[in-house]
């Protein structure tokens, strides 16, 4: 970028407009801090509900749980809401606080670089250039795709795409499409598309453990007592956050627990696959919650319709038309969809977010992804991750966690305030450690690695750098304030007269 190019400088830049960036962008707001500005690479706010629009796209928590408690909506239509309603919402928070003169669409952050002597993060994006004394990265886990290395692929002659960058204008009506993967996103696309493609084969690597989906529209009568008295709205939410904390222990400390769940989820396959060759297929050998609970009303009927074919492997090779699976089974397919998730413990944002020792976030995390209370990383001051390490939940509402992280980001930028002047907060290495070796520890008895599966919550090295190991109450208590004990504060010592006539300035980013 040429030189001359004017750098604007704010006082918090957020990156992204999801649930994460537009919680940000409120709290911001609601602390008075008015100068910030939200950087998103695409053309609307929304994040992962902006891109997941694929068919029967829905969220798996109910919709009064999903949603922050300062922007309680009462008019949900329905008790899971779909994407266009959760995508509606976002874009309604955004305009009821506000938001729009901050928010720059089309801004994708090309690189982020500390400045340690101006104690200042400089931001390079494909709209111009920024600086800010703290950035809130905001990019969430689930925003870039991950579609595998298949042999053969490229040389594939029919349509390829990934369930979050669904290609609304490829017609699947009397196409034979093969469906590879059978996570959240999977099973809610395979009842859709069941009933307009000619044939549909599913490759499975392994079976999810399925239960009933809960679900009804929320009658007029109920939206009306919610609009006239909205503490109904909030004993709703409190309810259901209520019963997801009470399940909360089964999943940390004791999954033997979960075997009734087990029986459940078995007698809803039963109810629809009556095939016991199918149902063999379909039952999974780790314990429920190993891997995320899916639920659904429709995707075994779906699977069951003599349309489909489920072959117990994943695929491993492309061969002209040919999807082929690692147990050799073939099928000729005229279009590829993948819905196998994102990356999420390999974070495209932290290539391009280079700390004070001149690594980028991607290296100094090279063994795994740590920071302290999910939040800031050693040797990147001022940066501040929600949804980070280790904030993850198994089993309730994101929304929780992501406002918990807000409290502590509240805090921290009052500290900084505090201390006044030009000034950074770095994460001790060894409180960074402390920190990770707790929640390691608590993970250890946890279903996410004891249940016997292998998941997206699990890194390369096989470490959960994913979930949560606890209640959501115990993550707002551990949130709540900022411990500078467990920081280096940096900043630039104010200049004495002194120190001026002798044409000698204190050393930039001298450690408190």
């Amino acid at each position: 970028m040429a030189g001359s190019e004017r750098v604007e400088h704010v006082r918090v830049a957020v990156i992204g407009s999801g649930f994460g960036g537009i919680g940000a962008a409120v709290r911001l707001r609601r602390e008075g801090v008015t100068d910030f500005v939200v950087l998103e690479r695409a053309a609307a706010v929304g994040g992962t509900w902006r891109d997941n629009s694929y068919p029967g796209c829905a969220c798996d928590v109910p919709s009064h749980l999903y949603s922050f408690s300062f922007a309680p909506n009462p008019d949900w239509p329905r008790t899971f809401s779909g994407q266009e309603h959760i995508w509606d919402y976002l874009e309604g928070v955004a305009d009821t606080f506000r938001l729009r003169p901050h928010i720059r669409l089309g801004t994708e952050v090309l690189k982020m670089t500390w400045d340690g002597e101006g104690l200042r993060w400089l931001i390079e994006t494909s709209n111009g250039r920024f600086s800010a004394d703290v950035v809130v990265s905001a990019t969430g886990p689930l925003s870039d795709p991950r579609t595998p290395d298949i042999p053969g692929l490229d040389s594939f002659p029919g349509k390829v795409f990934h369930s979050a960058r669904w290609d609304h204008d490829y017609d699947l009506r009397g196409k034979r499409v093969a469906m590879v993967g059978t996570g959240a996103s999977a099973i809610q696309i395979v009842p859709q598309i069941q009933r307009e493609v000619s044939r549909l084969t599913l490759f499975q690597r392994t079976p999810p453990w399925v239960l009933p989906r809960v679900d009804r529209a929320i009658s007029g009568a109920e939206r009306w007592l919610h609009r006239q008295l909205p503490f109904t709205t909030q004993a709703r939410r409190g309810l259901l956050w209520g019963i997801r904390e009470l399940q909360v222990q089964a999943f940390t400390k004791r999954p033997d627990e979960l075997g009734l769940i087990e029986r459940i989820a078995k007698r809803n396959m039963t109810r629809s696959v009556k095939d016991p060759e199918l149902r063999a297929k379909l039952t999974p050998t780790y314990r429920i919650g190993c891997k995320r609970i899916l639920l659904s009303n429709t995707y075994y009927p779906a699977l069951a319709e003599p349309n489909v074919d489920v072959v117990a492997s994943g695929l491993t090779e492309v061969r002209g038309s040919t999807a082929v699976a690692a147990d050799g089974t073939g099928a000729e397919v005229d279009a590829i969809v993948f819905g196998t998730g994102f990356h999420v413990t390999d974070m495209p944002i932290a290539e391009r977010v280079v700390g004070a020792d001149g690594i980028t976030l991607m290296e100094s995390w090279k063994d795994g992804m740590k920071s302290l209370r999910g939040a800031t990383a050693a040797g990147f001051p001022n940066f501040f991750t929600v949804i980070g390490p280790n904030t993850g939940l198994g089993n309730s509402s994101m929304i929780l966690m992501i406002e918990s992280q807000l409290n502590y980001l509240a805090d921290y930028l009052r500290q900084l305030s505090t201390i006044g002047g030009a000034a950074a907060l770095d994460p001790r290495p060894a409180s960074v450690d402390a920190w990770n070796h707790r929640v390691q520890e608590r993970m250890k008895r946890t279903v996410w690695n004891t249940g016997g599966c292998t998941s997206w919550y699990l890194d390369a090295n096989g470490v959960n750098t994913t979930v949560w190991p606890g209640t959501t109450t115990e993550f707002r208590s551990a949130t709540r304030r900022v411990d500078l004990s467990e920081y280096e504060v940096l900043r630039t010592p104010a200049v004495t007269p002194r120190q001026l006539g002798a044409g000698k300035g204190a050393k930039a980013g001298a450690t408190a």
